[in-house]
């Protein structure tokens, strides 16, 4: 399903962004339609994420990407987002999209568990443990803190290593290991499950009480002058023995995050980030303040489009101050006010009280 719809002022999406399918968007969108009882809609996606893993053009050693192109899965290898560049007169595509992110495949995955529990017999448990797979296998690094650095990024067939490492990344890979081992108790995902938790321990910064954003490519832990609002909220529901002092990390975010009635995806404050402000009511849900989490989903109600979907912002551009890939030389990861499939998903989940990181509902 394609991610994002033309804004208030375009005609048309940027080239780039017409055809795609975010991994990312259509996992937190499948596990959404279980949480509203769709189930066969759902499967729907997750029999494309299992067409992915199958059906790469390039590779076969459990990687999916981080974009396909929008539309039905035909026969052969799926297809990736492109473009007709015709001032170079070439097809064009794009780095990040044809790369693989490691929470990207972690989200696959938290899809294929979520639709295990609903619809077993699938093979969706299957090819979440081997998306699991793939990322124990290709990103592990002992590098202290030990944990899962960011995938790879580039075209076929020889891709860039990205050797940060994400806390927003590990704890995803924390929540599929731990999902699959109370599933099958495996002593391998027991191991991934509790090096990606050691990660997070580890980048959890008690004085502010904020989580960090991971490390830098030499290893090195982030500032604590550069967070993001996810990485505070995403420990507290998918780390199912979540300690009470991380709990801070969200009184952080009220502190430096709030805006209008929500929150900013940084610190910087100059605008609304629908999608995570959804985080935030699901977040304060199960902590038990569901007059907050009322008050966010109104926030959020305010901000659904003509086409049903709602916006990424409220601004025409968001600033998160991260960077899409090595050969950015500035943060160049932006948000804009268009009609997004992610943003929308996570309203769902919000508004339903679904925790994707578990199958359960949070109440």
């Amino acid at each position: 399903m394609s991610s994002y719809r033309p804004g208030p002022h375009e005609i048309e999406l940027p080239a780039p962004l017409k055809s795609s399918a975010f991994t990312y968007d259509n996992a937190v969108a499948a596990i959404a339609l279980i949480a509203c009882g769709e189930v066969g809609r759902a499967r729907r996606i997750g029999d494309a994420l299992l067409a992915a893993l199958a059906r790469d053009r390039s590779f076969s050693d459990g990687r999916i990407r981080n974009a396909y192109r929008a539309g039905p899965v035909g026969d052969g290898s799926l297809a990736l987002p492109g473009w007709w560049d015709a001032r170079q007169n070439l097809w064009a595509e794009d780095a990040y999209q044809d790369g693989t992110a490691t929470g990207n495949v972690a989200w696959a995955a938290l899809a294929l568990l979520n639709l295990d529990a609903v619809a077993p017999g699938g093979g969706y448990r299957a090819g979440a443990r081997r998306m699991l797979g793939w990322i124990a296998g290709q990103t592990g690094d002992p590098r202290s803190p030990e944990g899962y650095t960011g995938g790879v990024d580039g075209f076929d067939p020889h891709q860039t290593r990205l050797m940060w490492k994400s806390t927003e990344h590990n704890l995803d890979i924390h929540a599929v290991a731990a999902w699959l081992h109370r599933l099958d108790g495996g002593a391998e995902e027991a191991r991934i499950a509790a090096t990606a938790r050691g990660f997070l321990d580890a980048v959890y910064a008690r004085d502010p009480g904020v989580f960090r954003l991971g490390t830098t490519p030499d290893g090195k832990l982030q500032p604590i002058a550069k967070i993001a609002l996810d990485t505070q909220l995403w420990p507290l529901i998918g780390v199912i023995d979540a300690p009470d002092i991380w709990r801070r990390a969200f009184d952080f975010a009220e502190r430096h995050l709030a805006i209008r009635g929500g929150f900013d995806f940084n610190e910087d404050l100059d605008g609304l980030w629908v999608e995570g402000t959804a985080q935030a009511a699901l977040t304060v849900r199960f902590l038990g303040r569901s007059a907050e989490a009322d008050r966010l989903l109104a926030t959020i109600a305010g901000q659904l489009s003509p086409s049903g979907f709602l916006f990424a912002t409220d601004v025409a551009r968001l600033t998160t101050g991260i960077a899409i890939g090595p050969a950015s030389a500035e943060p160049d990861f932006f948000y804009f006010r268009r009609p997004h499939l992610g943003a929308t998903a996570w309203g769902v989940l919000a508004a339903v009280g679904w925790n994707p990181f578990t199958g359960r509902n949070v109440e």
